[in-house]
């Protein structure tokens, strides 16, 4: 598998960089967003759509306005959330047929979820934060999940117990009162990028073949729960 590279106009005012892989067989697809800090093409975005493409799974990678342009400054919500739509957009062209998820790591999980809770994005059959950004480090609080009460299709959290930028005392709040719609992975020691330290006994490769497999799998779950999600 090769990933392929693709262009996707935003607004008719940017146009910024995708990243398509899609396996044989696929049985879904995922929208793919980055983190604040790092692009598409980060070793950990790669080894997030490599490893879903080995179960099955289509992803689309994508960057947002900012890190097209090389600033390292995020864009605006407005901008972020339309990015978000374009993107959907795009993988819906490109992987017809296909149950759509999308969602991202950090910042761009977050800002997937304020483009749902605003609009539903059209086809979207969930959402999958990896590591979403409950507040700033050392700024425990969960205003920034005020939305998410909003977001009506299910959620799935992949969350780190040392995730300075979500304390688990607030998270596990936050789960139980978004109800069914939402399911939570908690691994055990890991931190915002899912690094454990060498006293657990387990490596990262380990720690995130856990994390595909439980993405994978909640992604099927979802769409055989929810087959038709509305029109695309």
């Amino acid at each position: 598998m090769s990933n392929d590279a693709v262009r996707i106009a935003v607004e008719g005012k940017h146009t910024v960089s995708g990243l398509l892989l899609m396996p044989a067989s696929a049985r879904a697809c995922l929208v793919l967003a980055h983190g604040a800090g790092a692009s598409m093409t980060h070793p950990f975005m790669a080894a997030i759509a490599e490893g879903l493409a080995a179960r099955g799974i289509v992803s689309l990678r994508y960057q947002f306005p900012y890190m097209e342009a090389g600033s390292k400054r995020p864009d605006r919500p407005a901008l972020a959330q339309a990015t978000v739509r374009a993107a959907v957009a795009e993988a819906s062209r490109l992987a017809p047929g296909l149950p759509l998820f999308a969602g991202g790591k950090s910042f761009g999980g977050r800002m997937t979820s304020q483009a749902q809770a605003g609009a539903p994005l059209p086809g979207v059959r969930g959402l999958v934060f990896l590591g979403f950004p409950l507040h700033p480090a050392g700024k425990p609080s969960d205003d920034r999940a005020a939305h998410l009460s909003d977001v009506q299709v299910p959620m799935l959290f992949v969350q780190g117990t040392r995730d300075t930028l979500a304390e688990p005392r607030l998270l596990a709040p936050l789960i139980e009162r978004l109800g069914a719609r939402a399911r939570l992975v908690a691994i055990d020691q890991a931190d915002h990028s899912f690094h454990l330290p060498k006293r657990s006994g387990r490596t990262d490769r380990e720690v995130l073949d856990g994390v595909l497999d439980d993405v994978a799998a909640w992604m099927t779950t979802a769409a055989e729960a929810n087959p038709f999600p509305g029109p695309s």
